[in-house]
């Protein structure tokens, strides 16, 4: 328990020390805003994974993973025995479930029930850490709706906002996952195993909680708050539909959409890794003889420094290598850190599903040891990658187009708040994995 204690503390502290090294204005950083950001993320996660109040958070979990099996009655009944993710791919077990939270999210912000959730939130968040009205709703709202519905609840705010509050709402973002796609990583990682399931709830609620003030803490690192703000605290009453059922609907469109995104992003990016380790795996066998087994030069620099974890040249190779130090720095085994390196990598180059998927198979694969596994759940929980940078830049820029150049040159930094946002938080919970 000390050394993972130790472990996390290093992770912090490193972490901080690249965003003081990346920050606009090293001197004007307000240090009480950071050290009560960690603490608040320290003591989500010792409340969570150390005390009875993980109960409240394994219920919660558990109600969703009953939700997952009431998707499966409404796809069942659509699918019928297309619904076996072993036969016929995972597209009919696991998009329905996006569509179906969609909808539920949508019914209960029109119920009011999301606001007063968020809004809590953003009181405790707004309070420990001394933040604006509108970079505290954005951060909570994040947690439970996602990157591009989450700024709506701050419209009026965003064409009013400093550089610094722009840099929170895009980092946050970044940093976190929508309550849509949520079932769809638990069913990724856990599949159709109830118990996995409401771990594998419990471990993204979590980080997603976490993550919300990490966000915060690194994107005012990264840009200090030079300007003056607005300190109220108000979330608009905006139900998303005329009645109830207008709410449903209009959910289930949404999901529809983002659905048919996410399978389209992801016959994209499995086709593209595919077409660059062919690529790469030409040139790993220069030098070589395939049909004597004797690698290619590179194949064989690969596999040596590898140790034998990556079969020669590939994009995997090449961003585990890359990441791996970070890998370390988290607390991963040390002998998963090149794996752990390859998902990190894989997120940011592609998406976070992608690097959750190849998560699933090592974890079948028992590739990866149970510490690992666990920080890389919390690691890759957030929507940092390349692609976000666009998605904001047209999503939030179509609210407020006077902030499109400050969106447009904030991008890729957000992209790494978020990611750094993520690691904060798998270094800290990491100090509590021994109670688990």
């Amino acid at each position: 328990m000390i050394e993972a204690i130790l472990r996390g503390l290093l992770g912090i502290v490193v972490l901080i020390g690249l965003c003081v090294l990346l920050s606009s204005g090293r001197r004007s950083i307000n240090w009480p805003l950071v050290i009560g950001g960690v603490l608040l993320q320290m003591i989500l996660g010792f409340l969570i994974l150390k005390t009875p109040f993980g109960q409240v958070i394994d219920l919660m979990s558990g109600l969703f993973v009953k939700l997952l099996g009431y998707t499966d009655v409404g796809s069942e009944f659509l699918f019928g025995e297309l619904l076996d993710a072993s036969k016929y791919g995972f597209a009919f077990k696991v998009l329905p479930t996006i569509i179906f939270v969609s909808a539920l999210t949508s019914a209960l912000y029109y119920l009011g029930v999301l606001q007063w959730v968020v809004f809590g939130f953003a009181w405790v968040m707004k309070r420990v850490m001394r933040l604006s009205g509108a970079e505290s709703l954005a951060a909570a709202a994040n947690v439970f709706i996602g990157q591009t519905e989450a700024p709506l609840i701050v419209k009026p705010y965003i064409a009013k906002m400093t550089r610094s509050e722009i840099m929170a709402l895009m980092t946050g973002g970044m940093a976190t996952i929508a309550g849509s796609v949520f079932g769809l990583y638990i069913v990724t990682l856990a599949g159709d195993d109830p118990v996995q399931q409401i771990e594998v709830a419990r471990r993204l609620l979590t980080a997603s909680m976490m993550n919300a003030p990490a966000a915060l803490l690194v994107a005012k690192m990264l840009i200090p708050e030079t300007g003056k703000v607005d300190e109220e605290l108000f979330v608009p009453r905006d139900h998303h539909g005329s009645n109830l059922l207008d709410a449903l609907a209009n959910g289930t469109s949404e999901g529809i959409k983002l659905a048919l995104n996410v399978a389209a992003m992801l016959l994209v990016f499995v086709a593209l890794i595919a077409l660059v380790n062919a690529v790469f795996g030409w040139f790993g066998e220069l030098g070589g003889d395939v049909a004597a087994g004797t690698p290619g030069v590179l194949d064989g620099w690969v596999i040596q420094l590898s140790g034998g974890n990556f079969e020669g040249l590939s994009l995997e190779a090449l961003v585990g290598f890359v990441f791996a130090p970070l890998a370390w720095v988290i607390g991963g085994e040390s002998g998963d850190l090149l794996q752990l390196g390859q998902l990190l990598g894989t997120k940011m180059v592609t998406n976070e599903f992608i690097a959750y998927t190849q998560l699933g198979d090592l974890q079948a694969a028992n590739g990866l040891g149970e510490r690992s596994i666990f920080l890389a759940t919390f690691a890759l929980c957030g929507f940092a990658n390349f692609s976000s940078i666009g998605i904001q830049l047209g999503g939030i820029g179509a609210l407020a187009p006077e902030q499109r150049p400050t969106l447009a040159a904030l991008g890729f930094k957000a992209m790494f708040g978020g990611t750094i946002a993520s690691l904060l938080s798998a270094s800290i919970a990491g100090m509590f994995f021994g109670a688990l």
